[in-house]
């Protein structure tokens, strides 16, 4: 699996929402429509008040390819681009392993990974 993690900042917090209703369409599309997409969230940060969080998760690479070829892609840069980022960073995380957080019980695990990490 791949994860993108990402920060879109505006210019204003006004800027950030109109961001935020901009694309939430092509959000549901994206997780709607292509193959390999199993989360795409474009979340207002609740504590930086011009910034939106990317939260993004994808089966593979080549279903993550085949997205920046897909036609919601397009229009997510269409729409961002007609509120103006200020800033952004960006990353992707190749995972191999995952596990729950909590425990049976419901308690935070203290180990991870069988001790890997």
């Amino acid at each position: 699996m791949i994860i993108i993690s990402a920060t879109l900042d505006f210019a204003s917090e006004a800027d950030r929402d109109r961001a935020v209703e901009l694309t939430t369409p092509i959000q549901a599309a994206t997780r709607d429509e292509e193959p390999g997409c199993q989360a795409y969230c474009f979340a207002p940060d609740p504590v930086v008040k011009n910034r939106i969080q990317v939260y993004e998760l994808w089966d593979d690479g080549p279903t993550l390819a085949a997205h920046f070829k897909h036609a919601n892609y397009e229009a997510m840069k269409v729409a961002l681009q007609k509120v103006g980022i200020t800033g952004t960073e960006n990353q992707m995380y190749l995972i191999d392993a995952h596990e729950p957080v909590y425990s049976a019980n419901g308690e935070p695990r203290e180990t991870f990974f069988d001790g890997r990490a």
